[in-house]
């Protein structure tokens, strides 16, 4: 009987190329697959996505399965979970990585279930156990406030990452490998439901995703006007404006603006928290964030245990006097 071995990723698509979780999850996957001394494989599921093998080869992928079909243009459970079935019965990989999207929380469970294995979800560190090969899995428990390392003695090994917490490697275009195409083998009496209507929510400015710069405000923030003074900062800093979900909840902002366990997972390289106390479901969507300046007139709010710098004020005076002090080294 044939042995699991290898790495593989469930290479999402958007927009026609390969998604930003993708090349993340490559760039994590190459460096498990070579800790193994064995092959990293993409899996590229959609319509007209063949063109895409390339691009997975760039980003380190060794092999790329092609499934390859209009009825798969849209990610739909009942084309999805079977089709990657398949694919991942014929591969059989050691590891199987998947994004912690809205696509990969819906298919990694069914799959695991499909499989007779486990998915470890929402997982912040991946790392090959010296001794037993097997994949460590940190995650976040309790509400964000502690970490627990998992481990399974199953093949596949199915982990969900979240995004923005792994790097990409540089694109090297030089890189070829072997494309491998799997018939999808279904007809539209398989899809039972359909995508009539695609809205996108357009963003004023930088999208939170996007953005190396975010400033985020709390309910401390007291109203809409409070948050003027955020896109001010914002604006300066060539960034983005965030929020808790309280400033959301009383439309002092718009959802999309929210940072947090139900909103945006952002990972910039700088990210200001303005009268946020930094509950664990607010951090559990920051907690990639390289280095975090908070600004709270509570000494005790969690968010300075967070922070790598912190100011204990009133916002109302701290933020004018920061802004002002910004905009006098960017002109200068």
């Amino acid at each position: 009987m044939a042995e699991y071995s290898g790495v593989m990723v469930h290479a999402e698509v958007a927009e026609g190329k390969l998604a930003a979780i993708a090349t993340e999850l490559l760039g994590c996957g190459r460096g498990l697959a070579d800790n193994l001394g064995e092959e990293l494989s993409a899996v590229i599921i959609g319509s007209g996505v063949s063109s895409l093998a390339q691009e997975a080869f760039a980003s380190g992928a060794d092999k790329v399965y092609i499934v390859d079909d209009v009825l798969l243009q849209d990610y739909q459970t009942d084309a999805y979970v079977p089709v990657m079935e398949k694919v991942v019965r014929q591969a059989m990989p050691r590891i199987l990585l998947v994004g912690q999207t809205s696509i990969g929380r819906d298919l990694a469970p069914r799959l695991a279930f499909r499989l007779e294995t486990a998915a470890t979800m929402d997982c912040i560190e991946l790392a090959i156990d010296p001794g037993s090969k097997r994949l460590l899995r940190t995650k976040p428990v309790y509400g964000g406030n502690a970490r627990a390392v998992f481990t399974s003695e199953l093949d596949p090994q199915i982990a969900t990452v979240r995004t923005k917490v792994m790097t990409p490697l540089e694109p090297d275009t030089s890189r070829k490998g072997e494309v491998v195409t799997v018939e999808a083998g279904m007809d539209s009496s398989t899809v039972r439901t359909r995508v009539l209507e695609k809205v996108k929510q357009e963003v004023e400015g930088i999208s939170l995703e996007a953005a190396d710069v975010v400033v985020s405000g709390g309910r401390g923030m007291g109203s809409a006007d409070g948050f003027k003074q955020l896109e001010e900062l914002a604006g300066l800093l060539k960034g983005a404006v965030g929020a808790s979900r309280p400033p959301c909840d009383n439309n002092w902002v718009p959802d999309v603006r929210q940072v947090g366990l139900t909103g945006k997972i952002v990972a910039p390289d700088l990210y200001i928290a303005v009268a946020l106390s930094g509950s664990s479901q607010h951090m559990a969507g920051c907690s990639g964030c390289k280095n975090i300046v908070a600004i709270n007139k509570d000494p005790e709010a969690n968010i300075f245990r967070e922070a790598r710098f912190g100011v204990v004020g009133d916002w109302k005076k701290v933020l004018p006097a920061l802004t002002e002090k910004v905009r006098e080294l960017m002109s200068g």
